[in-house]
């Protein structure tokens, strides 16, 4: 008689100690775009990470999976060593998530939204008048509280959602583009809040597509169609930018970047000023020299995050056989 062998059941993943986040190996495909490829990170309490890419990257989605609001195809999840997993009321505790689209009641005034949103987390009396009124005033909204959510400025808006995301005091924020749409001021107003939350340990995921405020970051990773290019600290990955950057100036910057494109050892075009900034692959700038006409002049410059950036995602492009924009 021959007998069926039951197959063992796969041991329950476990979290690494420590972690106030962790994810390993997440996949999400919708349709025939993978939106998330066999993407892995892990944060610290007390510690800022951004995730930085273009629109398309996969960041929403990255976000989406380690809230528990989409399941992966592959892969594991944990916020404060649970298990992410949709609708647990465990990730919820943990969370503070703040979408990219608008998520207030804007015919609720300021008081009234932290009200509800407080509310949602179990938080009434005292705790709740307590913690609502620290947060009015590290946000500067205390004067505003009887003003309509839809009747605030976008900076404004954005800062009340991030009290409402901070009211149950959550251990792990994750934030998608929270400064879209923002003016300068208050883009700083809100980086200044999330280092003051920093320095009482909770853990921050900021996705972004600018440079410069991935430049804010502890630490990043390089997003490119569902996949980290690359990952560590901002001045680290700049420091070991292997690549040349080069300032060419020019009377006709249209002309010059149209003949760059055709330049396999350009790795990334971007204006500056009239002028354009060239990445070069590494130990091909001589040659590239000798191939641009006398009147245009040459400065080689120290690179920045965004060269670094731009690099990496034509280097993963020619490696995938795909083209890939320069600039």
């Amino acid at each position: 008689m021959l007998r069926l062998r039951r197959r063992a059941a796969e041991p329950e993943p476990e979290p690494t100690a420590d972690l106030a986040l962790e994810a390993r190996d997440l996949e999400r495909a919708f349709g025939d775009n993978r939106a998330v490829a066999g993407l892995s990170l892990a944060l610290r309490p007390g510690e800022l990470y951004g995730l930085v890419g273009p629109d398309g990257a996969g960041k929403t989605t990255t976000i989406r999976l380690l809230t528990g609001l989409i399941t992966p195809d592959a892969g594991v999840a944990f916020i404060a060593g649970r298990r992410v997993a949709p609708g647990s009321s465990e990730t919820l505790e943990a969370l503070g998530y703040m979408p990219q689209q608008y998520s207030l009641y804007g015919d609720l005034s300021v008081h009234e939204n932290l009200w509800f949103f407080g509310k949602l987390f179990g938080l009434s009396g005292h705790a709740m008048r307590e913690r609502r009124d620290r947060l009015l005033e590290v946000t500067r909204l205390a004067r505003f509280g009887d003003r309509r959510a839809s009747a605030l400025s976008g900076g404004m808006y954005k800062k009340l959602a991030l009290a409402c995301a901070l009211l149950h005091q959550p251990r792990v924020l994750l934030l998608d583009e929270p400064t879209n749409g923002v003016d300068p001021v208050s883009r700083r107003e809100l980086w200044d809040l999330l280092h003051e939350f920093l320095h009482e340990g909770m853990a921050i995921i900021v996705a972004t597509p600018y440079m410069d405020e991935a430049s804010r970051c502890q630490r990043v990773g390089l997003m490119h169609r569902g996949r980290l290019l690359a990952e560590g600290r901002p001045d680290e990955l700049v420091r070991a930018f292997e690549h040349e950057t080069l300032l060419l100036h020019t009377d006709d910057r249209d002309a010059l970047e149209e003949d760059l494109a055709s330049h396999d050892e350009v790795l990334a075009v971007s204006p500056h000023g009239s002028a354009v900034r060239v990445v070069v692959r590494a130990g091909a700038a001589e040659a590239f020299r000798r191939t641009l006409p006398e009147a245009i002049r040459l400065e080689a410059v120290a690179p920045d995050f965004e060269d670094v950036f731009l690099a990496r995602v034509r280097d993963a492009e020619t490696a995938s056989g795909v083209g890939g924009p320069r600039g």
